[in-house]
């Protein structure tokens, strides 16, 4: 195996590989989530839609590896690799939480690199990268990144309450908060692609008010939609995410 196909191997995984897929959905997940998170939503994509899930290193079957507390490390990354093995496909990008600054910066990396942008952006349950806020949950003790979790919900409580469990669960999520609250995007940064923004009406992270301004960052259409929910609303709405994926994506498919 070459080094370029280990490394792909390594970030990216295919969990129901679609031959002659018209677009490949490449899904970010959020602070301490996996590739797996992604799962669900390869049983309800339309057929031409191959979903690609990006594992982070320090999880899952990545947990020896370090993990890496920087946004921008993490999106020139994937990008690389993204572009290697893929490099004159359709690519669509979907981010939730955390994801969905390193899908803005992936995509941003992708178009620099080749002139052209992707397909599109899905973002979800994040506020638009010029809404900065002071926040300091990766400086907090153990016991604060769990009420922090708490607060949010996504996270099985039995993985929290178990000593082992909650060791290789919490250095991820330190890791991942550390990026993401340490995470400045220039305020003028925009993709070229169409933009469809999701988020939930109670979430406790973003105000509607916040995801909305995610238009300012485009130079293409723009879509937005809120469902009802907190910040993992998408597991409840798995079908409606897909509907709206499957809209946007109609045109390849």
């Amino acid at each position: 195996m070459t080094t370029a196909a280990h490394d792909y191997d390594s970030w990216i995984r295919a969990f129901n590989p679609v031959p002659g897929a018209g677009i490949r959905l490449v899904c970010f997940p959020h602070a301490g989530g996996a590739a797996s998170f992604w799962f669900p939503l390869t049983r309800l994509l339309p057929a031409g839609v191959e979903l690609l899930a990006v594992q982070y290193p320090g999880r899952q079957d990545r947990r020896a590896e370090p993990c890496i507390d920087d946004i921008g490390t993490l999106a020139d990354r994937t990008a690389e690799v993204l572009r290697r093995q893929h490099p004159d496909e359709p690519l669509a990008l979907f981010g939730h939480s955390m994801g969905a600054a390193v899908a803005f910066e992936t995509a941003r990396r992708l178009e620099r690199d080749s002139g052209r942008p992707v397909a599109h952006l899905f973002v979800s349950g994040r506020r638009s990268p010029g809404e900065f806020r002071a926040e300091y949950v990766h400086l907090r003790d153990d016991d604060g990144l769990i009420a922090e979790l708490g607060t949010l919900g996504g996270t099985a409580p039995e993985l929290l309450a178990d000593p082992e469990l909650r060791d290789l669960v919490l250095p991820p999520v330190r890791s991942d908060y550390r990026a993401i609250e340490t995470y400045r995007c220039p305020p003028d940064a925009t993709v070229g692609c169409p933009v469809t923004v999701l988020t939930g009406d109670a979430d406790p992270r973003v105000t509607v008010a916040e995801a909305r301004r995610w238009e300012d960052h485009t130079t293409g259409a723009f879509d937005f939609e809120v469902f009802e929910g907190g910040h993992f609303y998408l597991e409840d709405h798995r079908a409606g995410v897909a509907g709206r994926i499957g809209d946007a994506l109609e045109r390849f498919l």
